[in-house]
């Protein structure tokens, strides 16, 4: 292991510990302190409410939050600021695949994905393009850590990442223009803009990106650029508003690469001829009323992707899909006596078609539509219960593999919260969540095999802690699994070209870990974050009774610090621990652990923000994406990028 890596590594995790367990001078007034500390508001549980009351964890990432870092898209915002796991994207463009609770190769297909109301989840194995997302037009990411099956269905067993834009926030704004400029290493250029204007009750945003980047490696360079824009009117019970949001990607395709190829030339490529284009296009419509003791909402969507695959130029694979969504939800806050009662209710409704062209072209579809409800009750002393069942029908079909089918999952959840002072609290959460096979998944299979859904009976017990300086949350979680959708590559299967491979229902599976998450102020210019979580995600029955899924890094820290040096001046910076992790089924092979590092320093003059960063500041050599073992050897290896630098210039007015 290289010196600097060590020492960022021994760095990271003695800071992290200083940092879950800060030094509190003797006789602090930490119970009056901390009852003045603003609480975390969410609204990812579909209606705002407190974090601090939940009986699970949420994560927030505020625009404040972004800005300062210097993040450039949503998964980096994830990764970097939140500890999250990421593997490298095949497409590139910025993308990564986010892991929140050790699912490896199909986490993607267990957490869902929300924009501004809408769940944005493909039914196939496509994935969701968050990079597409313009930076500067998010108010802020919420992370639901656990099950979100109650609020938002199928494949939400790891959690869901919700994101709201600064036009669908709903919160005062003033007028205003902000555009960003940056060049850096790897041929990077890129340039945003956005603008609000409000006149009255009537305000207007519009949101515009580009991006070129040659990239770290032989034909990965990207081009991609998209455009967001809103309106909306409201007045103090009534709120609609229009989105439209677009976004673009051409991309090279490097190949992946064997062990010996990254050792000689990581930056070389095994495929210089392929390249692919992906687009999306998103409509969307809301309403928001207060109606007597009711809060009442509405989301519609419409969305259209396109992607082609090309080699040399001539189109390969190529498919369009086109997606409706549609949801009401209703809120109503009582008293019951002396309790406090918050009950929820809601109807999803969704339709997703992907038609894939060409010789092979064929069609595949999944309608969903579902009813949920969700119950909170606070006692007088603050003790609040939680209850949640959510009921959903999920048809799907493809004429190429003449799947045709209707299925019906249950969700539920129970929980309770507990105050144990006015500073300290604790929770617990017991529930079901489930997952339906894809159409990619059903559409390839051993000969005669009918996929089942997934189930997962899920744990959470956690414990949180205010004090006059900052805040921490730890929390262990266990999800036990039955019929595990996956793909198994070792298995026999005479449908496979090379007679192995095949999707399969895994024998029991189970996930368990604890996650440590905690802000703290220093002083009065110094604020520290630590995210640190310990992972286990393993077969307990079956051939592979006892080993580790694969892609699942049994430790993380991410630590982060900002520091307001003087007036104008503040650094922000942060390291990211991944232990390593292993490619393969028989764990005969290890993807090696690792450590990166990120700096930038900004000055402020006015509305204007100068700013230097490094990303890998001490260049670490490492790849987050690995899928095959070959004699104990890793191979189809996707390396990351080495020490990069860049400069921007930010100004408001």
């Amino acid at each position: 292991m290289k010196t600097g890596t060590f020492l960022v590594r021994r760095g990271a995790l003695s800071l992290a510990l200083a940092a879950a367990f800060p030094f509190a001078p003797a006789g602090a007034q930490t119970v009056v302190a901390s009852a003045q500390l603003a609480p975390v508001m969410v609204s990812a549980t579909r209606f705002a409410e407190a974090a601090d009351a939940l009986p699970f964890g949420v994560s927030v990432i505020t625009a404040a939050e972004i800005e300062r870092a210097g993040v450039a898209t949503v998964n980096e915002a994830i990764i970097k600021l939140l500890g999250v796991p990421g593997r490298l994207d095949f497409y590139g463009g910025g993308d990564y695949g986010l892991d929140l609770r050790g699912f490896g190769a199909t986490a993607g297909s267990n957490q869902a994905v929300i924009v501004d109301g809408i769940k944005i989840n493909e039914a196939d194995l496509g994935g969701t393009r968050l990079a597409g997302i313009n930076i500067d037009s998010v108010e802020r990411i919420e992370v639901i850590r656990g099950s979100a099956a109650v609020l938002y269905g199928d494949g939400a067993t790891g959690g869901a990442i919700v994101i709201t834009t600064k036009a669908g926030s709903g919160s005062a704004r003033k007028s205003g223009v902000a555009v960003y400029a940056a060049v850096g290493s790897f041929g990077l250029r890129e340039a945003r803009a956005n603008a609000t204007w409000v006149a009255g009750d009537f305000s207007a945003d519009v949101a515009a990106n580009k991006r070129r980047a040659d990239n770290h490696r032989d034909n990965f360079q990207s081009d991609q650029d998209g455009v967001a824009v809103s309106g909306q009117w409201a007045n103090d019970w009534l709120r609609l508003g229009l989105r439209y949001a677009n976004d673009k990607l051409d991309t090279g395709l490097p190949g992946a690469l064997s062990a010996a190829q990254v050792e000689a030339n990581p930056a070389q490529t095994t495929s210089p001829t392929q390249s692919a284009a992906i687009g999306n296009d998103r409509v969307t419509v809301f309403a928001q009323a207060n109606l007597g003791g009711w809060q009442l909402g509405l989301d519609g969507g419409q969305r259209h992707k396109e992607l082609d695959s090309l080699t040399a130029g001539v189109p390969g694979y190529q498919y369009e899909v086109d997606a409706k969504n549609f949801g009401l939800r209703a809120k109503q806050q009582a008293k019951l006596g002396g309790l406090d009662n918050a009950l929820v209710l809601g109807f999803d409704q969704a339709d997703w078609t992907r038609t894939t062209l060409g010789a092979w072209g064929s069609v595949a579809k999944q309608k969903t539509h579902a009813v949920y409800v969700k119950d909170d009750l606070t006692l007088a002393q603050g003790t609040r219960l939680a209850v949640g069942f959510r009921s959903e029908s999920i048809k799907q079909s493809d004429n190429s593999s003449g799947v045709d089918r209707t299925t019906r999952e249950h969700a539920w959840e129970l929980g309770l919260t507990q105050p144990l002072s006015a500073s300290w609290s604790a929770y617990a959460r017991i529930g079901n969540s489930y997952r339906l096979a894809n159409v990619d998944e059903l559409g390839f299979t051993l000969p005669g095999a009918v996929l089942q859904a997934q189930t997962s009976r899920d744990l959470e017990l956690g414990t949180r802690w205010r004090y006059a300086s900052g805040r921490a949350e730890l929390r262990w979680y266990r999800s036990a699994l039955r019929s595990e959708l996956g793909y198994d590559p070792i298995i026999a299967n005479p449908n496979s070209y090379n007679g192995v491979g095949a999707n399969v229902n895994f024998d029991p599976t189970l996930r368990q870990g604890l996650e440590l998450q905690t802000e703290h102020d220093l002083g009065p210019s110094v604020k520290l974050h630590v995210n640190a979580a310990v992972r286990q995600a393993r077969f307990t029955a079956g051939a592979y009774s006892g080993r580790d899924l694969p892609l699942v890094p049994h430790q993380t820290v991410a630590l982060r610090a900002q520091w307001r040096v003087m007036p104008g001046h503040t650094l922000n910076g942060g390291v990211n621990w991944v232990a390593s992790q292993s490619p393969d089924f028989d764990n005969a092979c290890s993807m090696p652990s690792y450590a990166v590092a990120d700096l930038r320093y900004a000055y402020q003059w006015g509305g204007a923000e100068l700013s230097v960063a490094a990303n890998n500041l001490f260049d670490s050599k490492y790849y987050t994406l690995a899928y095959r073992c070959t004699a104990g050897v890793t191979q189809a290896i996707y390396p990351e990028a080495g020490r990069s630098v860049s400069a921007a210039l930010r100004w408001k007015f």
